[in-house]
């Protein structure tokens, strides 16, 4: 076959691509499972940093089976919810059968636009719940975990990560642990129009609700003070249910006692 002609170009090169393709299929097949492992491992991870149950040295320092053992050891229910409130479905909770909903963009897009939102809530022993929040920073996504104590309102802890926001700026949100300790003790305003405030100089107005953005980063700190706000509204059905609830069993509990 004549090497300089068209048809002998267009065989090579069609050999070529089915080569690489099945490399690269081969190769995926093969590190799906991993990086599938990794995955879950990391989204435990930062819930479990969230909700207090290890340091964040600790967790990172853990193998990704021992962090799935902690996970089980430790959480108590974990279940999802829709917009209403209402409960749609369990979770799996052993080490054999971990189940989360970590693709966040879908449902931060469901909430949006009022559709159907698969919203999950992880209630540890500790008796903290952890719920996810998503949204943009400046460079791309940012999401992070929101621990609440059992009056539901106070923050007990916090995680965030981003996917690309700008190292020793908007990248603080997660490599400064300051910044996230500023919310633990903090209170979620369910029930006004402004449940939180991440902004410039918030913390100065002695609300309870506020923390102050990070200097030098204000589209990230926007974008986070925006994914709070959404999600905590698309929570707060459930929540004030659960509040409610906790509620009346710390009049029972305090009738108990007298």
């Amino acid at each position: 076959m004549n090497t300089n002609s068209n048809v002998y170009t267009v065989i090579y090169t069609t050999i070529v691509v089915v080569i690489v393709a099945a490399v690269l299929a081969f190769v995926s097949l093969k590190l799906g499972p991993a990086q599938q492992a990794n995955a879950k491992a990391e989204t435990l991870r930062q819930m479990m940093a969230a909700a207090q149950v290890a340091s964040t040295d600790e967790l990172y320092a853990s193998n990704n089976d021992a962090v799935l053992t902690m996970y089980a050891d430790n959480i108590q229910d974990a279940y999802t919810i829709n917009l209403k409130g209402e409960k749609v479905a369990d979770l799996g909770i052993t080490k054999d059968n971990i189940e989360l909903i970590s693709n966040l963009k879908p449902q931060d897009k469901a909430i949006k636009a009022g559709a159907d939102a698969t919203l999950p809530v992880y209630v540890f022993k500790s008796g903290v719940s952890v719920i996810p929040v998503y949204g943009a920073g400046l460079w791309g996504p940012i999401w992070g975990y929101i621990a609440f104590n059992d009056d539901c309102q106070t923050i007990a802890g916090a995680y965030f990560d981003h996917e690309s926001e700008t190292p020793g700026l908007g990248a603080k949100i997660k490599d400064e642990p300051w910044f996230r300790e500023k919310f633990a003790g903090k209170k979620v305003a369910f029930g006004t129009d402004r449940l939180f405030s991440l902004a410039k100089n918030a913390e100065a107005t002695g609300a309870d609700n506020a923390v102050d953005a990070i200097t030098g980063a204000t589209m990230t700190s926007k974008g986070l003070n925006e994914a709070l706000n959404v999600w905590f509204k698309a929570y707060e059905p459930h929540i004030s249910v659960a509040a409610f609830l906790a509620g009346i069993a710390d009049e029972n509990s305090n009738a108990e006692e007298e």
